[in-house]
């Protein structure tokens, strides 16, 4: 009876996966790649991924400034560890002045101590290596790799860890003020679903982590649209894309993106 109410109270699709234990992750740089693809569609409507380094303005989300590869915000606190990774890197850089600012705007959309002097050193820094760098490594270390790793204990496949990912991009791993964050997300979907690692069906519990997501951008105005979960991510659970296989096709705001291999 528990197993018949949990197939019909999310968006149930398909059938378990065949994962094979030796297939590639979304760690393997392939699909990393790819995933880095996924998430620029999204974030800057543009596969160009590697093209978003100098990136920067306030897109009216109350985050203050968003920037570079996933969208670092000012009024988060994840571009303030990007530019202290960065001076730590390249003492002496554009950008370490502005490092009190930027501790004083964290929680808050303020551009006080930043405005145009610092949206250019930082479209300015992308040339340099290191700053670059700082981008990957704090990408790595708040977003990818968590949810890499809480996806495989999950014993999710490649998509799957793609869609943690992308949930830990948006939504960040805990609740803010306004905000749905990636543990609530999670929790949600496993009170109406097993994850693979307890012998639930895949497509089954992916659905509903991405319910519990539909949910959670809903909740927030300046993030209202869902295309990127109903017309990327639930099409490829639907087409059974498992381990994120080539090609792949989806629509984000309305755009169209193919993915022909790696």
């Amino acid at each position: 009876m528990t197993t018949l109410l949990v197939l019909l109270g999310c968006s149930a699709s398909g059938a378990d996966a065949d994962k094979d234990a030796s297939e590639a992750g979304l760690d393997d740089p392939a699909k990393k790649e790819i995933a880095m693809q996924l998430v620029s569609s999204a974030e800057n409507s543009s596969l160009d991924w590697k093209a978003q380094y100098p990136y920067i303005e306030d897109i009216g989300d109350g985050r203050g400034y968003t920037a570079g590869i996933i969208g670092f915000c000012s009024g988060t606190g994840d571009m303030l560890r990007v530019v202290e990774r960065y001076a730590a890197a390249r003492p002496g850089n554009a950008l370490e002045q502005f490092l009190p600012a930027l501790r004083a705007v964290k929680g808050t959309d303020a551009h006080d101590g930043l405005g145009r002097p610092f949206t250019d050193a930082w479209a300015k820094a992308a040339d340099d290596a290191a700053f670059r760098d700082a981008q990957d490594a704090e990408r790595d270390h708040s977003y990818f790799d968590p949810a890499v790793e809480q996806a495989k204990a999950d014993g999710l496949g490649t998509l799957g860890q793609f869609i943690y990912y992308d949930a830990y991009v948006m939504h960040g791993a805990a609740d803010a003020d306004g905000t749905v964050g990636f543990r609530t997300i999670r929790s949600e979907a496993l009170a109406a679903a097993e994850p693979p690692s307890h012998g639930g069906d895949e497509a089954t519990y992916l659905n509903c982590f991405l319910d519990a997501r539909v949910a959670a951008i809903r909740k927030e105005p300046s993030h209202s649209d869902t295309s990127r979960v109903e017309t990327a991510q639930r099409v490829f659970v639907r087409e059974g894309r498992f381990q994120l296989e080539t090609p792949l096709q989806w629509k984000v705001y309305g755009d169209s993106y193919r993915i022909d291999g790696p």
